[in-house]
């Protein structure tokens, strides 16, 4: 291999970085590190373990005979046009001059978690066979990427991922009540298991709310009513864009049975157009590495 074959990926999430020595020319990953992110310690702690495993995975690189041409930095943060951290919700790297320290060993590229797994997608996943996509990752929190001929659309200030963060407000025309509902409050995964164990359900995680749908009528209710909400607002997106596709992905987005069955006559009930209703939809198929194999695709430029 030479320079222009691989590249590092480091996608930086709440719960977990990880990190990836990526070929480009199909996005296998042939070595890969992780650790906790533990993001209450600060961005500084954080960002000094991400470089760590990016220096890790080039020293690894260089004994085996090459080094990687690029970085890619995924981010579960806002990134501007100028690829620097925007928001500080869970990392907060503003202020850090993070791309520059990742610089100092190759080349590097930032870009917004749900980016670059979409981005993996397209170049190697469920998106191959589609000009355009709406990427929808639902795990912690639920974000959304158009795909149009393997490029994200990023918005005109980056932002162009919020689906399902901001506020709602509805009324009742009976009563006159007001409510303002905020979409992750419903569908995102902890969300699922907080509702349901405000149910009187007893859960370590939203996995075992899902395996629980077919016996347990408060698991039933609560996911339902989350893949109702979700499907909704997908819905909604698909008839502002018009995508060829759709793709699910993140840790709820990717599963199979019921609660994927759900959403998608959820999704398709919510859309207007007959024909556009009988788009595919399809589950992502990067897995866990979408965020490392992405990262490393944007930055190596394939």
């Amino acid at each position: 291999m030479n320079v222009v074959d691989v590249a590092i990926g480091v996608d930086v999430g709440g719960t977990k970085i990880a990190a990836g020595l990526v070929r480009l020319r199909d996005g296998v990953v042939l070595e890969r590190l992780h650790q906790p992110t533990a993001p209450a310690r600060g961005g500084a702690a954080v960002l000094d373990d991400a470089l760590g495993l990016a220096r890790q995975l080039w020293h690894a690189a260089e004994q085996s005979g090459f080094a990687p041409g690029a970085i890619g930095v995924a981010l579960c943060e806002l990134i501007d046009p100028a690829q620097r951290p925007a928001s500080g919700h869970t990392v907060d790297w503003r202020g850090l001059a993070a791309r520059e320290r990742f610089a100092e060993l190759a080349p590097t590229t930032f870009e917004a978690d749900v980016r670059a797994h979409a981005i993996a997608e397209a170049r190697v996943g469920a998106g191959q066979a589609h000009g355009s996509f709406a990427f929808i990752s639902i795990g912690t929190g639920i974000s959304s990427t158009i795909m149009v001929d393997g490029a994200p659309w990023r918005g005109a200030r980056g932002n162009a991922l919020v689906l399902a963060s901001s506020p709602h407000p509805q009324w009742c025309s009976r009563c006159g009540a007001h409510e303002t509902t905020i979409l992750e409050d419903a569908a995102a995964g902890p969300a699922i298991l907080a509702r349901y164990r405000a149910a009187g359900g007893n859960a370590v995680d939203t996995a075992e709310v899902l395996a629980r749908i077919d016996h347990d009528p408060r698991a039933a209710m609560v996911v339902g009513e989350a893949a109702a909400a979700l499907g909704s607002a997908i819905g909604w997106l698909v008839d502002v864009v018009d995508p060829a596709a759709v793709v699910l992905g993140g840790g709820l987005g990717s599963v199979d049975g019921v609660y994927h069955d759900w959403l998608c006559q959820a999704i398709r009930a919510a859309i207007y157009a007959d024909d556009t209703r009988r788009l595919p939809i399809e589950r992502a198929r990067c897995g866990a590495d979408a965020g490392v194999i992405g990262a490393a695709l944007a930055a190596g430029g394939h």
